[in-house]
């Protein structure tokens, strides 16, 4: 019988250590083989278009995840997970809890991978729904001292860092620009819409590892190429789909291309993550294909033992 799933229920069944945890497995599968996932597919319409991002676990399951562009108010994402044996549909989830939570759980290995073992300062520019996923998961995997919190919205980014305090248990601030959320920070988080970069490299410490969560393609990106340029270490979490936005993201142009990694690849420990203290690394998220499907599975699991 096949399982429906509310936001509620996938943000009762998986914790951000369970989270993470599969999406550590779900880079791991990619850079295997064993998870299929080709670049998202568009689909233009009128006043919008309809993304589908799909993925095959060989021999387990196969799936998509769809979502809109229109920007209506009850739009929600839709993540079917089918039995690669019967071709049955085990489980759909409807709502935007899932993909944040992936999102935030991807963000939560590069952090795990990539960041200092001793780093314990976080700054984020940003207050959404991504933002806060990706805290979620860097207070799993780290233990976060103190994190500063810098959005437009004066209100919206000192609620953030109540709601960061109430239910992360860390204690966290709101300041009044992106430069005194990031500076000497040990992490930090970008995840806005702007089109133009609102972070500096100039800001950002040495050691400093960065999760960039928004926009980075060629014509619209909230970091500048300086970032880029003074990064040492440079990962994605899909080089396919990095080469695969139209126009391209901008770290998978050259010069930049050929020093993009793959962090599936950094953990399986057949290229080199972070090799010293000083490195500044930066993981330009994309959004694996498959993940949502593989987080799907993960609770699906969860739930049957409970």
């Amino acid at each position: 019988m096949s399982l429906l799933l509310t936001d509620s229920e996938v943000a009762a069944g998986l914790d951000a250590p369970t989270t993470v945890a599969a999406m550590r497995d779900a880079l791991r599968a990619a850079h295997d083989g064993r998870l299929v996932a080709p670049p998202r597919a568009t689909a233009p319409l009128d006043g919008g278009r309809m993304v589908l991002t799909a993925g095959h676990l060989v021999g387990q399951w196969y799936g998509s995840c769809s979502y809109d562009t229109f920007g209506l108010p009850g739009s929600e994402p839709v993540v079917v997970l089918h039995d690669a044996g019967t071709g049955g549909v085990r489980a759909v989830a409807v709502g935007t809890e899932l993909s944040s939570r992936r999102t935030g759980g991807l963000g939560g290995v590069a952090i795990d991978a990539l960041a200092r073992p001793d780093a314990a300062t976080l700054g984020v520019v940003g207050s959404g729904r991504q933002a806060w996923a990706q805290v979620w998961a860097a207070a799993a995997v780290r233990p976060l001292r103190e994190v500063r919190v810098y959005s437009r919205s004066a209100a919206r980014r000192t609620a953030f860092a109540n709601r960061i305090h109430a239910e992360l248990g860390v204690p966290a601030r709101a300041v009044d620009s992106a430069a005194a959320a990031v500076a000497g920070r040990d992490i930090v988080v970008i995840a806005t819409s702007s089109t133009t970069p609102v972070v500096a490299a100039a800001d950002l410490a040495p050691g400093t590892h960065v999760n960039a969560v928004g926009f980075k393609q060629v014509d619209r990106h909230e970091f500048g190429p300086d970032l880029l340029d003074r990064a040492e270490v440079l990962v994605t979490d899909s080089p396919a789909q990095a080469a695969g936005y139209a126009p391209p993201m901008l770290a998978a142009l050259p010069p930049y291309a050929e020093r993009l990694r793959d962090l599936g690849a950094v953990l399986a420990a057949a290229v080199p993550g972070r090799t010293s203290a000083d490195q500044i690394s930066v993981c330009c998220a994309t959004g694996l294909g498959g993940t949502e499907l593989f987080l799907l599975d993960r609770l699906v699991r969860v739930t049957a033992t409970v």
